[in-house]
């Protein structure tokens, strides 16, 4: 039975009914939802199949919660390595393949070396086989291009082109909270 409820995470959203995050996707493990309702802290939205009991009472375990209390998201995204990655699509910025995160590392445009600086908008995603390309020059002395200059993103940018890449989870309750607000397709 531990297998199957660890299995059941709940989808996290603000009180506006959007998601905390995207990607990565904010879900509260079984206990933490279970723990939180107790708490009086969030709404149950959804419900899976699956129950945890007592010798006196049973309850279904929560798919989506929604929070009691708006919690303000960050305006600027932490600059992280795997937000780089995100920011750039998991994609190299020099041959713009796109690769697993583990094949990813990144380059600065403008070598440390050179006076560049560990910072958004002089970071971008490489492969491997690039960033030894590029090695410690600068762009146009390696013969190579960038796809596109770097920029500070916002969270909005984040979660956007979080959407694009979605869990290998997806819950059936959740899809109408993740991409209610995605064009819908015409027929």
């Amino acid at each position: 039975m531990s297998t199957a409820l660890e299995s059941c995470p709940a989808l996290v959203l603000n009180a506006d009914f959007r998601p905390l995050n995207y990607f990565p996707l904010s879900l509260w493990s079984w206990q933490n939802s279970v723990k939180a309702v107790f708490l009086d802290r969030v709404n149950v939205v959804s419900e899976y199949d699956n129950a945890i009991h007592s010798p006196n009472w049973e309850m279904k375990l929560p798919s989506v919660i929604s929070l009691k209390e708006y919690v303000h998201v960050s305006r600027r995204p932490a600059f992280t390595r795997f937000n780089v990655f995100l920011r750039d699509r998991f994609s190299c910025q020099y041959c713009t393949d796109p690769f697993p995160t583990q094949e990813l590392t990144f380059d600065h445009v403008v070598p440390r070396s050179l006076g560049g600086r560990t910072e958004w908008t002089n970071v971008v995603t490489a492969c491997g086989h690039c960033n030894l390309r590029k090695a410690n020059k600068s762009v146009k002395k390696a013969g190579m291009q960038l796809l596109k200059k770097p920029v500070q993103p916002s969270n909005h940018y984040l979660q956007d082109v979080g959407r694009a890449f979605p869990p290998n989870y997806l819950h059936e309750s959740w899809r109408d909270f993740l991409y209610w607000d995605s064009e819908l397709e015409s027929s």
